[in-house]
């Protein structure tokens, strides 16, 4: 039995019970074996707490900081959307790495790219602590998004040492223990800021990120598949992934879906404030509604997608996530609109890309699973892409005469275009079994 660990790991020989089984892989025969997780053990797998914790402090990053973003735009003495750039610049910088470290971490270990991009974070957070001009913060805040090695490549670790339904059902117990913090996340922000000022929520991503780091870096155990091909012809297996129409379908679902919370992301701090006139604690306490929605989704991902299947759990999903808009929307037209509303009725959002964004994960890496973290990174950055593009538009457009309409109107378009690509993938896939 050959089984293949980083350069750095030692080769563990577990007691009779300790294996479990490893998805196959190229260089994998269907019954490959891998050593059982042990915590704190970095010849092992990692334990599944340290993915939670890898994909958790990637979403505080995003989030924590953002009811902070009106009273940072009088700090730095410039416009709010200006500011908003935090959001956008971040996220562009995030799609791009993802085309990078899914190639680099396919063939030097996930182990690496990940502790590198932890401490690229902890560096980049300490500068945006520290900023006293806004374009200094601008570029720490760019830096920050090497944190995204931590939430495509905990996605990639699961699919190397499980197959496909199983793959959803994990990544969707992952990403619930995630949604806890979006959850708790700008509440928290929002009292640290009121207390100490918005550099108090960098100072406490430091400390979060610096803890994560040594747990990572203690527990985590390589289990990337091995392969003899060059950086230059893990870059050239883009194409195979781009040509399959299945990968499309199920990156677009993702994308278009997800579409939905990054418009809601760059745009609802100013509703919050100039619409609503609400104080950053109350802000950072309603703006974390969506993550309510999301963690019953990821729930449901987590228990139901082996008995319900990849497709249907995704396209329900879309609908939720398009259904809850269009409610809210609705209840603005009719006059009922209230922050209460507005904020209440993002549930649904967050409950369809709880269903939809694992299974429709899941399914994008499984059409090459010895592909898997070159997949994560490529669709990570449709999505991640697509949203820096969202979150820059809602905060364009957005204005107190306007109100709510343009930024729910980009979420409900958004939501429905979602629809379509995971039915057109459906239609397609009966096609091809009905041939």
């Amino acid at each position: 039995m050959n089984i293949s660990f980083s350069k750095s790991a030692k080769l563990l020989i577990p007691a009779k019970g300790e294996w479990t089984s490893l998805a196959p892989g190229p260089n994998r025969s269907t019954m490959a074996e891998i050593p059982k997780a042990r915590f704190l053990d970095r010849h092992t797998p990692p334990h599944i707490v340290t993915l939670i914790l890898l994909a958790g402090i990637a979403a505080l990053a995003m989030n924590i900081f953002l009811p902070s973003l009106p009273g940072m735009a009088s700090y730095f003495s410039t416009d709010y959307r200006l500011l908003q750039l935090s959001v956008a610049l971040y996220l562009c910088v995030n799609a791009v790495l993802q085309l990078v470290i899914g190639p680099i971490s396919d063939k030097i270990g996930r182990r690496p790219v990940i502790l590198a991009g932890l401490a690229v974070f902890l560096l980049a957070t300490l500068g945006c602590a520290l900023s006293t001009q806004v374009w200094v913060f601008l570029t720490f805040r760019m830096m920050q998004a090497a944190i995204v090695v931590a939430m495509v490549l905990s996605r990639a670790i699961v699919r190397d040492i499980v197959a496909e339904a199983q793959a959803a059902s994990m990544i969707g117990y992952v990403t619930m223990g995630m949604a806890v913090v979006p959850m708790v996340g700008p509440a928290f922000g929002g009292m640290l800021d009121q207390a100490f000022g918005w550099q108090a929520s960098f100072w406490a991503l430091l400390v979060l990120g610096a803890g994560v780091f040594w747990i990572t870096w203690n527990d985590l155990g390589e289990t990337a598949p091995t392969t003899s091909h060059s950086m230059t012809q893990q870059f050239r297996e883009y194409p195979e992934l781009l040509t399959s129409p299945r990968f499309w379908g199920y990156s677009l679902a993702s994308a278009l879906s997800s579409g939905s919370f990054f418009a809601y992301l760059g745009g609802a701090p100013f509703v919050g404030d100039k619409v609503f006139g609400l104080s950053p604690g109350v802000l950072g306490f309603y703006f974390g509604a969506p993550a309510i929605g999301y963690f019953i989704g990821n729930f449901v991902a987590g228990r139901f997608s082996i008995r319900i299947g990849v497709n249907r759990m995704v396209l329900w999903g879309c609908m939720i996530n398009a259904l809850g808009i269009a409610a809210n929307l609705a209840v603005f037209y009719a006059g009922l609109g209230t922050a209460i509303s507005f904020f209440g009725l993002m549930c649904f959002m967050g409950l369809g890309n709880g269903m939809t964004i694992p299974n429709a994960t899941a399914g994008a890496l499984s059409v090459r699973p010895h592909l898997a973290g070159t997949a994560s990174g490529l669709a990570g950055a449709l999505m991640i892409g697509g949203g820096a593009a969202l979150s820059a538009i809602a905060g364009a457009t957005l204005t107190e005469e306007t109100g709510v309409f343009p930024l729910l109107w980009i979420m409900l378009i958004t939501g429905i275009c979602a629809i379509v690509a995971i039915a057109l993938t459906i239609v397609r896939e009966r096609r091809l079994a009905a041939t």
